[in-house]
């Protein structure tokens, strides 16, 4: 008889603890990301959640501006903040070098002088072509280079 009462004691524990909690409802997830576009952060793929009281942030930056997200959300009073953001390191240098290299052996771009210089992955190119097709040929030849951000030509025609 007092197997049979332990039995049925550990039965009503495991019903009355482990079931609710198995049961529960997910936890409410508040999107936050308008909120998060405020801070004038440039972080590519910007998606901030709130999830059972920690603010999640994921997307892609460089780690100056996923900081500024991680003050933003400080400052906001979320005390529980997983910042997730992908940090990208641009090398200015590497890639105008890469931006040179490419235009100088591309056929279609013979006897064209280009000036290039790159801030922050953006990719200046200024100069002189003989054709106003040979604009649109750099602009692709420039866009084909990985960790390139964006492109701004200042090509006029001799």
């Amino acid at each position: 008889m007092k197997r049979q009462t332990t039995r049925t004691l550990l039965i009503a524990m495991f019903v009355a603890v482990i079931v609710p909690a198995a049961l529960a409802e997910n936890p409410q997830v508040t999107d936050l990301t308008d909120t998060f576009r405020g801070a004038n952060a440039v972080v590519k793929h910007l998606q901030v959640y709130q999830i059972a009281g920690i603010v999640i942030i994921r997307g892609t930056a460089d780690k100056a501006q996923a900081e500024i997200l991680s003050d933003f959300a400080k400052s906001h009073g979320y005390a529980r903040v997983a910042n997730l953001i992908q940090t990208l390191q641009n090398n200015d240098a590497e890639l105008t070098r890469k931006a040179e290299v490419a235009l100088s052996i591309h056929r279609a771009l013979d006897g064209c002088r280009f000036q290039v210089r790159t801030d922050q992955g953006v990719v200046h190119v200024g100069g002189q072509v003989q054709h106003e097709l040979q604009k649109d040929v750099a602009m692709q030849v420039v866009r084909g280079i990985s960790g390139v951000e964006r492109v701004e030509l200042a090509l006029v025609k001799f």
